[in-house]
């Protein structure tokens, strides 16, 4: 594997003048290191289709309707690992951290769908800004092992080619200046937020924080009332809208 592309990709990609000679650029150095397939996407929204999330991708024939039909948005151990991680990590770094989770059957099932569709193993890189969480690059196909090194440039690739996209499409400003609202939550406050984001009920949240039932609904209500929502989808579109979670 050439290491000297990767450094060459980063000048390219500054260099290119429309979306699709970046995609071509990042696709063919892909290629070269035997990643069949790649999404460069948009951090996921609630009830967004993921698929108006992609800037760029390849997947394999079926996945994407698999992925979609069987709601494994809601579920993707790569997707919920993505909110606590500060750096690239592994698909199944993901599912090693994520081993006591209440969902951990489902995300095993589409671990099991993915390797039926090609998807063997990859790598996540982690894309933030001032907002926090804005994108990730995947990478994946069959076992491939990238060096540090290697791993230190695909992460700078995938914030070169992602900003890049955003600048041709006139949508990297629009992205940085997402709204941001006054409240403080409490620690467990958050920790309530972030799981009801990540489609969790009040009883799945209970058995992963230890609490009771009662004392989740009660931390639901603190939360209702400081961000002046209607009903727990309320509460997460507000959250998401103003930053408050990635």
């Amino acid at each position: 594997m050439n290491i000297h592309s990767l450094i060459q990709l980063l000048v390219v990609i500054e260099e290119c003048k429309l979306a699709k000679n970046v995609v071509a650029e990042l696709e063919l150095v892909l290629r070269s290191y035997k990643f069949d397939f790649y999404g460069l996407l948009k951090q996921p929204r609630p009830n967004a289709d993921p698929m108006t999330l992609m800037l760029a991708g390849r997947w394999p024939d079926k996945w994407p309707l698999t992925y979609v039909a069987r709601k494994y948005l809601l579920v993707d151990p790569t997707i919920r690992y993505l909110g606590r991680a500060q750096r690239p990590f592994r698909w199944r770094d993901a599912m090693a951290a994520l081993r006591s989770d209440p969902l951990r059957r489902r995300m095993e099932q589409m671990m099991t769908d993915a390797r039926a569709n090609g998807l063997i193993d990859g790598y996540i890189f982690p894309i933030h800004g001032r907002n926090g969480l804005l994108g990730s690059m995947t990478i994946g196909g069959n076992v491939v092992d990238l060096s540090p090194a290697e791993i230190s440039l695909f992460d700078a690739v995938a914030k070169k080619a992602f900003w890049r996209l955003l600048e041709l499409r006139d949508e990297a400003q629009s992205l940085e200046q997402t709204a941001s609202i006054d409240v403080k939550l409490t620690k467990r406050e958050m920790e309530v937020l972030n799981h009801l984001a990540e489609g969790m009920t009040s009883m799945e949240i209970s058995r992963m924080l230890k609490i009771s039932n009662h004392t989740v609904d009660w931390y639901m209500n603190s939360i209702q009332d400081k961000l002046d929502a209607k009903n727990r989808q309320h509460i997460v579109a507000i959250a998401f809208r103003s930053g408050l979670i990635p």
